[in-house]
Formats: C-alpha cells, sequence, structure tokens
C-alpha cells in the first residue's frame, strides 16, 4: 500500500527561527508517529536573508522531500513571494493578515533576478506587485488562503505570560505558524510540549510561553477556519524513532566507533559535527580503560578530545599524531579544508597511518557556495595529492548510514593502515529524519595488525616491515621495544629515509598492495547495495546523498508500470570494477544522477570498467535532487532518450 506524504514548508528571515520551528514541527508530527525528511535552506550569512525548510511527513519511511508544497507557513512576506507558486492545488498558505498590501519591491533582501521574474508573473495574471496580489494569483490557482493576526495574537499571549515588550513576544511568531500548521493538519498539540522542552532544554519559561503561543493560534484556526484543510495523514503504527540531524549522527557514531579524538577548524557545514562531539563529549570510559588509574579519580568518565585548531592543516597532522599514540582519530571539514589536508593525508599515506577524515561537499570552486549543496570532490578524494598512495574512499547515502557507516572507516583505516576519506555532503549534514534507533551490536570494532607490547625474541621491531599482504605490525608511542621513525620521505622497514631505487620500488608496491587487498576483502555487499525491481530494464548509478531522491522516484514510477534497478556505489575507492562489470550489461540502459557539473561519478565508472553509461542526470545550482525531479528525469531518459539532463529547482 502506498504510503500519504504531505510537504510542509516554513520560511522567514534568517536568525528569526526557522530552523527551531521546523525543529519543533517535525518532532511533534515524529512524536504523533509519523515519518519526517527534512531539509535545511539558508544564505552563508548570520541574520536577515531568506532561509526556510522543507518538511515531509508521512505514513511510511520516507528519505527526500519534494519540489511541491502542500502547506506553506510564513511569518514573512518574502517566504509568501518566493513559494507561494510551490503550493499545489488544494494546498494552503498561513500568512501575517497586515502584510497583503505590502509591495514586493520593498522586500530588501530579494535579489533583482528573482523580483524581475515575479513581477513577470504577475503581469501575465493582470495583477498588481503586492503581498495581495501574489496570494490572489495562489488562490486562483486552487491554493486555500488562511491569514493569521500575529500582533493581535502575540498581544493575547503577552496578556497571559506577564510579557509586554513587544520585540520579546515577536520571537514567538514563528511558534503561530508551527501552531497554525499543526492544527490544519490535525496533528494534536499534545505533542508539542515535548519538542518544545527538546529544543529550548533547560528553558521551562520559555517552553511555556511558546506552548501558550500555539494555542492560541490553534484556537484561532479552529475558529475561523472549521478545519477545511483538506491533506491528512494518520500513523499506521507507533514505533520508537530517533529524530536527528546528519552531524548528529555522524559524531554519534564517532562516539560508538571508539573515536577519542578529534580535531577541526571552524567550516560549513561541518563544524556543526565537531560542536555536537564537544556538546556531549562526557561519557564512561571505565570499561573501555580498566587498567587507566585516573578513571578511578574521574568517577569512570572521560571524554572524547575534541580540538579546534588554527588551521586545517594542523587538524589533520594533530589527527595523524593520535593516531600514532593509539587513539582512534579523525577530523572534519568540507571542500576548501579538505583541499589544506592534503598534504597532511599524504604524510598519513606514506607513514600507513591510519586517519578518517569526514568530508562533508559543499559547492566550489574556491568559497563557491559555502551553505550549498554538491557532489564536487569525488575524483578528488581519489585523485587528491601529489605521489601516489592507497586511500580508502567511502560515500553514506544517508543518515541512518553515516552512523553506521563510521565505524566501518575507522576499520577500514586500521585495518589497512591508511587514510580513509568518509565522504558526505551539505544535504545529508543539514537534513533531519525519523531513523530506527540504533543498534549498537551492529559495531564491530576491528583494530587490524594493532600490537601494544613487543618482544626481541621475534627479532627486531620493524614498523614498515615487509610482508605479503603490505600490511605490517602497528605499535603505538612508548612501546617498550617497539621503536619506529616517521618521517615525510621514503624510508626503509625501520623508518629510516633512504632513496635506493629498489626500496623505493618495493616499499610502493608494499603501500599499494593494500587496495588490492582491501579490494579481495571488503564484500561486495558493503560496496554495492541494489534497490528496486533487480529484473527491470533499466539500471540506476549513483552514490552518495542521491539516495533517497532515487529510491522514492523509483518506487514511484514502478506505479507506472516504469521499473528500475538501483544501484548505490558505496565505496568508491578500491572501485568495485568486477561487481559492476557484471552487472550494467544486464539492463538495457544504464542512468547515472548525481550532484556535480561533469558527471564525476560516470567518469569513474567509465575509466574503472570501461563502460560507458547511457544517461547523466545532473544538478549544480546549489540544491539537493527533490524526489520530483528524479522522478522527472528517469522518465525523460527512458521515454525520451535524452542523453544529458540538468535539473534547476530551487529557491
Amino acid at each position: 500500500m502506498a504510503s500519504t506524504k504531505i510537504s510542509w514548508m516554513i520560511g522567514g528571515a534568517q536568525g528569526t527561527g526557522v530552523d527551531s520551528s521546523a525543529n519543533v514541527f517535525s518532532r511533534a508530527a515524529a512524536s504523533y508517529g509519523l515519518y519526517v525528511f527534512g531539509k535545511r535552506e539558508y544564505y552563508s550569512n548570520i541574520k536577515g536573508e531568506h532561509s526556510y525548510f522543507s518538511v515531509v511527513i508521512s505514513d511510511g519511511k520516507v528519505h527526500s522531500t519534494m519540489d511541491e508544497v502542500h502547506l506553506l507557513a510564513t511569518f514573512d512576506s518574502e517566504t509568501v513571494v518566493r513559494h507561494a507558486w510551490e503550493v499545489v492545488e488544494g494546498g494552503g498558505i498561513i500568512y501575517d493578515s497586515l502584510a497583503v498590501g505590502e509591495k514586493i519591491t520593498s522586500i530588501p533582501t530579494l535579489e533583482k533576478p528573482v523580483l524581475e521574474r515575479i513581477q513577470m508573473r504577475l503581469s501575465k495574471e493582470g495583477v498588481g506587485d503586492t503581498i495581495g496580489d501574489v496570494l490572489e494569483v495562489a488562490r486562483r490557482n486552487g491554493v486555500r488562503l488562511y491569514p493569521i493576526p500575529y500582533m493581535e495574537l502575540l498581544k493575547k499571549v503577552g496578556d497571559k505570560t506577564g510579557e509586554k515588550q513587544l520585540s520579546a513576544l515577536a520571537r514567538m511568531t514563528n511558534t503561530l505558524a508551527v501552531g497554525a500548521s499543526l492544527t490544519l493538519l490535525s496533528i494534536p498539540l499534545t505533542h508539542l510540549e515535548t519538542a518544545f522542552s527538546q529544543v529550548f532544554r533547560a528553558k521551562a519559561s520559555v517552553v511555556k510561553s511558546n506552548v501558550i503561543a500555539a494555542e492560541a493560534a490553534h484556537e484561532y484556526v479552529m475558529n475561523n477556519f472549521a478545519c477545511d484543510f483538506p491533506y491528512r495523514v494518520e500513523p499506521k503504527t507507533k514505533q520508537k524513532q530517533l529524530f536527528i540531524s546528519g552531524t548528529s549522527a555522524v559524531a554519534l557514531g564517532k562516539i560508538a566507533a571508539g573515536c577519542r579524538f578529534q580535531t577541526y577548524y571552524p567550516i560549513t557545514p561541518a563544524s556543526d559535527e565537531s560542536v555536537y562531539l564537544e556538546d556531549h563529549m562526557v561519557f564512561n570510559l571505565r570499561e573501555e580503560y580498566p587498567h587507566v588509574k585516573e578513571m578511578e579519580e574521574l568517577d569512570g568518565h572521560g571524554s572524547i578530545v575534541v580540538v579546534q585548531t588554527e588551521d586545517e592543516i594542523s587538524a589533520v597532522n594533530m589527527v595523524s599524531g593520535a593516531a600514532l599514540a593509539g587513539a582512534r582519530a579523525s577530523t572534519a571539514t568540507s571542500g576548501p579544508g579538505f583541499d589544506l589536508m592534503v598534504e597532511g593525508i599524504g604524510y598519513a599515506g606514506m607513514n600507513e597511518i591510519p586517519i578518517v577524515v569526514t568530508l562533508y561537499q559543499r559547492g566550489g570552486p574556491s568559497t563557491g557556495l559555502p551553505t550549498r549543496h554538491e557532489q564536487g570532490e569525488l575524483l578528488f578524494s581519489i585523485f587528491g595529492g601529489h605521489g601516489e598512495f592507497p586511500r580508502i574512499v567511502i560515500a553514506s547515502g544517508d543518515i541512518e548510514e553515516a552512523f553506521y557507516d563510521v565505524a566501518k572507516a575507522f576499520n577500514y583505516a586500521e585495518r589497512y593502515q591508511t587514510p580513509v576519506i568518509h565522504i558526505l555532503d551539505k544535504a545529508l549534514a543539514n537534513s533531519t529524519m525519523t531513523v530506527d534507533v540504533f543498534d549498537l551490536s551492529k559495531i564491530v570494532i576491528d583494530r587490524g595488525k594493532l600490537v601494544t607490547s613487543w618482544d626481541n625474541s621475534l627479532g627486531e621491531y620493524k614498523r614498515f616491515k615487509f610482508t605479503e599482504d603490505g600490511i605490517s605490525y602497528r605499535t603505538v608511542l612508548g612501546v617498550e621495544n617497539g621503536i619506529f621513525w616517521n618521517t615525510g620521505d621514503e624510508h626503509d622497514e625501520l623508518g629510516h629515509i633512504t632513496e635506493e631505487p629498489s626500496t623505493r620500488d618495493r616499499m610502493m608496491e608494499k603501500r599499494m598492495k593494500k587496495l588490492e587487498i582491501a579490494d579481495a576483502e571488503i564484500p561486495d555487499s558493503e560496496r554495492v547495495i541494489l534497490y528496486g525491481d533487480y529484473d527491470a530494464p533499466y539500471l540506476v548509478l549513483s552514490w552518495g546523498s542521491t539516495k533517497g531522491a532515487i529510491i522514492d522516484a523509483v518506487d514511484y514510477l514502478a506505479s507506472e508500470g516504469l521499473r528500475f534497478a538501483f544501484a548505490q556505489i558505496k565505496v568508491l575507492n578500491p572501485f568495485p570494477t568486477r561487481f559492476l562489470q557484471n552487472l550494467i550489461p544486464q539492463y538495457k540502459r544504464t542512468i547515472v544522477v548525481e550532484q556535480n557539473f561533469t558527471g564525476q561519478l560516470a567518469t569513474l565508472i567509465k575509466a574503472r570498467t570501461g563502460i560507458h553509461t547511457d544517461h547523466l542526470i545532473v544538478k549544480y545550482n546549489g540544491r539537493p535532487f527533490s524526489f520530483s525531479e528524479v522522478r522527472d528525469g528517469l522518465r525523460e531518459a527512458v521515454i525520451k532518450g535524452t542523453p544529458r539532463i540538468v535539473k534547476r529547482s530551487g529557491g
């Protein structure tokens, strides 16, 4: 049975509570028993510019957002102007009843191209250029209008709370929009207080005031609109779920995987992960380190060491130092920071140091689009750096995967004694969704050939000893008899610098052998995951956070008789060449979906397998693929045969 999905959007000026409003709405819907998926879009400034949050609620699992909006909740004029056109017939717009006379030309943050485009649309409709005119066009298109007297309701809230300052009351305008939304969607307000408590932790007075504001909006909607909103979704079953963001899931994954040292230099969107670790870094370490005497003094409590460094070069090099000392260590960064880390990653590759670099891609090049989405660093992750050295590159497709993939990243790093690049992106980082509660029994720790003592009867310890699989025993700093040397130069088995040709040959071959071993050992089930109809005539290939929109699109198109299989490639290096060489020829046509200009995955498939894929669906305007875009793109590829399709939606 198909699930019912409703798309809700809230917008306003950045810094006015858009994010917290969406958080409250999503948590209330999740508490009600619905599945939730949300995405955040915002400008790279602190306050003032337009920001919005799109949330899909459903009675079944949901993996992506939609272009269509069923209910638009606004508390500023710009959100009405920008997004009223996206509301479907029968959908609704919640807006400030006092704003209808405002001219769209008076909105200072509306960019000229956007303003001109909207003026042209209004002119074609034969109306003026006020907020009321935009709403009139929406009404003609079958959209229901829900004017809310925000100022009047806020004064009533002030009477109940004793708050007389209008500026303080105005901060709850977003709560009025959320309360009105939940009422129209028939989601009981009883779920709101818990949501407010979770968002505004330890602020009982703030929670109380916001509950009163939501109740005021609820009462107004019930009295004036008779709950005439046609879209409804009710939970089919109530099960325990976790509501979480992408960066929080990765941070929790690092704790579960045994990461005990994290560095970062502030950069969007990666910083949120490290900030989360800083906020939740104390936990019980008694069982993990029973031999450490200080555990008694600390009452068994310790933490991940989180260091905000002076730059990205320091961040990656400190991680190598921590790994040499025996800690599971990682750093988190985004594109520009990753560029600066490349030499340090090469140092880890040369010295066979197991580090994990969590890379959150964003729009590039240069500063690019700091708060927007892109998948532009696939090839750079695999090939970046001077000289050749092994590195394993993995990419997570959604928030739930990201949690479990962190442990795999650390296991790969320590098993093969090599850097691991864990690729994520802005869309995944800033998305929120309901997931099954994480199962810690699935987390397995594999530290590879790590030894904490060395017996000289086994011979002199050689950190870089030549072995059949290219992997030597690894000690940590301070182990008796386990002395080793590290240098950025080529070295012999002890670590001493050498330029002797035959040693160089053997050392290069030793290091690169690891990729061959990893290629043989990592199971196909971890490297490529298949979804959809395996016997379909068409195969979709992709990687990273495009997964959700593709799964939703493939499921939808199956109801139209268009059948697709979907191969999500998770381990990008070493590339699953043999698996794909066997898989791809089974299908009539192949379509690659990714968020970059050149089609980097398609390039990699051609380079590694020799197979040229048939169609490419790309997007590079900084906004993630919606389910609707992928659905329409797949239709166009197989029905019209278009070889390259570019998607351009996004506000």
